[in-house]
């Protein structure tokens, strides 16, 4: 089959890029006025962009082509066992994209959320593309993360329909210590703590958890939207809480063990 091109074809291909772009970025100005207004997630709407920014130019791929004269549905028909190959060998390629667009739809993962993957991994969802996306740890290392595993394997989104979560941070006192005082302290340090929420739906907790071998042991939960930084503000509070105990005398003791010995003959 000859195909003949000219300056025509050429404008004519050009016209449909140009309106193209023009299209995405009309319909990226929208979304981001609806974030301004706030009523449209900026989250969502990045989602919403690439969606259509991959829908947009698959269409004017085929203009492309049709104006060029290459009939897409012969070549759809004479590339068909080609494609079946190619499926084969690039299925793992294939599940990437596939969920990455099912990633996209249901929006289960968003730009911004804090994700858990591969058992323990950490890191906020910088970028989502079609194959892959990008995972940038609390170190400031980026993860390639293929997409298939946000979709078959389990992971922890820390951010999925909800700005705050609860986190801990654990203390043993010395046995002998008033433990209501010890609650007063410890509520002391997460009411002085900026990054902890205070509001009615969302109060702290102090609990009593276990009577330990050499300790009272406590646990305080508090609520936090710093769920990618949380690491730095357990540390303020872990650092306030020996700051507080030390000015009121409480000990934070070390394991030990009492020996007996009993007088007399083996």
């Amino acid at each position: 089959m000859d195909y003949h091109f000219d300056v025509a074809h050429l404008m004519i291909v050009a016209l449909i890029v140009l309106v193209t772009r023009l299209i995405i970025f009309g319909f990226r100005t929208i979304l981001t006025r609806m974030v301004k207004s706030e009523t449209l997630d900026a989250r969502n709407s990045q989602s919403f962009q690439l969606l259509f920014k991959y829908f947009v130019w698959i269409i004017a791929l085929v203009l492309i082509l049709e104006t060029l004269g290459v009939k897409v549905t012969i070549l759809l028909a004479g590339s068909a066992a080609l494609l079946v190959g190619l499926g084969l060998g690039l299925q793992q390629i294939f599940s990437d994209i596939v969920s990455g667009i099912f990633l996209l739809v249901e929006g289960s993962v968003k730009l911004g959320d804090i994700m858990e993957v591969d058992g323990g991994l950490i890191g906020k969802v910088t970028k989502i593309n079609l194959r892959t996306s990008e995972i940038q740890t609390r170190e400031g290392i980026i993860i390639i993360v293929p997409n298939h595993k946000f979709i078959v394997e389990n992971v922890v989104n820390w951010s999925h329909n909800a700005t705050l979560t609860r986190f801990s941070v654990s203390v043993g006192v010395a046995y002998g210590s008033d433990p209501e005082k010890v609650k007063e302290i410890l509520m002391e340090c997460v009411d002085e703590n900026k990054d902890v929420t205070h509001n009615k739906m969302n109060k702290a907790v102090v609990r009593l958890k276990n009577f330990g071998d050499s300790s009272l042991d406590f646990q305080v939960l508090f609520w936090s939207k710093n769920g990618f930084l949380i690491e730095n503000t357990k540390s303020d509070l872990r650092f306030a809480i020996v700051h507080k105990f030390k000015e009121n005398g409480v000990e934070i003791p070390f394991p030990q063990r009492d020996l007996h010995v009993k007088s007399g003959k083996l």
